[in-house]
């Protein structure tokens, strides 16, 4: 197994125990779990071609789809 498949797992694993944190608390880890995807779909698709970076994409988008939108809302400048 290579290390971006290796630390894409351990990140699926931290993303789920993040959940299930209470909400106040997910703050902090959530958002350095979504820092951090990018680099590893990055490396992903770098070691295993376009379509393993895909589905870690769309893994991602599904996880994190809240906030997500919140920020693309608030980018845009569109209410709630």
């Amino acid at each position: 197994m290579t290390l971006s498949v290796t630390l894409a797992i351990i990140w699926v694993l931290a993303a789920t125990l993040v959940a299930f944190l209470p909400m106040r608390r997910q703050y902090l880890p959530g958002s350095i779990l979504m820092l951090a995807a990018p680099v590893l779909i990055a490396a992903l698709g770098w070691q295993h071609g376009w379509l393993a970076a895909l589905g870690a994409l769309a893994a991602f988008l599904s996880m994190f789809r809240n906030p997500l939108i919140y920020f693309w809302r608030k980018w845009r400048g569109a209410a709630k």
